[in-house]
């Protein structure tokens, strides 16, 4: 008998650089060059805090696609607003874009699945990670990468980064995944 999680892996791979980032531009024109679309992105590797955080970004970020009430021109870059918890796009890619001195990040495709339209009555589409492996494993392997064998986990390391936290306190997991959801949510009010 097989037990499913009752949240799936988000489509997002940790890859490790050969080297710490010392010029950020020829690492995001290299993974431009090589991804399918703007529905693929790049993600701070500490700002990421769990497969919750990752889905809630994401229907935030469908919701937005939907109601035609996105900030960002792109999916990739609205995604990057929603996970920093800002309004402005530039902050969104200072605090969770890859920057100099990364030695890894988040290769992230962001699903095209529809929500549904009743409250409750969406299902995540559970083979997302799956479907998008080897995509994925290409994109690893053009950064000149390896992909990191473990799935977010909340910090206060990301806190700081997003600047959604001053200084770290010593908080339990379930509770710095709480602050990394309520920061996103809070993308919008701010």
């Amino acid at each position: 008998m097989v037990i499913d999680h009752p949240v799936p892996w988000f489509p997002a791979w940790g890859v490790s650089f050969p080297r710490p980032v010392v010029d950020v531009q020829s690492v995001v024109s290299l993974f431009n060059e090589w991804r399918p679309s703007n529905r693929w992105l790049l993600v701070a590797f500490e700002v990421v805090a769990s497969e919750i955080h990752l889905w809630t970004t994401w229907h935030a970020l469908r919701r937005g696609e939907a109601s035609g009430s996105m900030v960002a021109n792109s999916p990739d870059a609205e995604f990057l607003r929603l996970i920093s918890g800002t309004h402005q796009v530039s902050r969104a890619f200072e605090r969770a874009g890859i920057k100099e001195g990364d030695a890894s990040a988040w290769i992230v495709s962001l699903p095209d699945a529809n929500l549904g339209d009743e409250f409750g009555g969406y299902e995540i589409p559970r083979a997302s990670y799956h479907d998008m492996g080897l995509e994925a494993d290409r994109i690893i392997e053009h950064l000149g990468g390896s992909l990191v064998a473990k799935r977010p986990v909340p910090s206060e390391l990301g806190l700081l980064r997003l600047g959604a936290r001053s200084e770290e306190s010593g908080l339990p997991l379930w509770r710095i995944e709480e602050c990394f959801i309520s920061h996103m949510a809070l993308s919008d009010l701010r």
